[in-house]
């Protein structure tokens, strides 16, 4: 199980599809950070999540932007059924 692991980190030498993977998820964090209303430096941080964790960073993101966006459609209309 190491081994392979061992193999990217010595020679360097990622698969291309692994890699269009990780830019393909770095693309869509940029597009779903962009729009959210913080600083820099937490949409810096998101990327750089997604960067180191991969599909784990990504899944994390994706909850935290539609928690964000859901909180923000129900404080602009309270009365709205859950």
């Amino acid at each position: 199980m190491v081994a392979p692991v061992l193999v990217f980190v010595l020679l360097g030498h990622v698969p291309v599809v692994l890699l269009l993977a990780l830019l393909g998820m770095l693309y869509l964090t940029a597009l779903d950070v962009r729009d959210e209303d913080v600083d820099l430096q937490v949409k810096v941080w998101w990327f750089l999540l997604v960067l180191l964790f991969n599909v784990l960073g990504f899944l994390a993101e994706k909850a935290w932007v539609l928690n964000r966006r859901q909180r923000r459609r129900s404080e602009k209309n309270p009365h709205a059924r859950r």
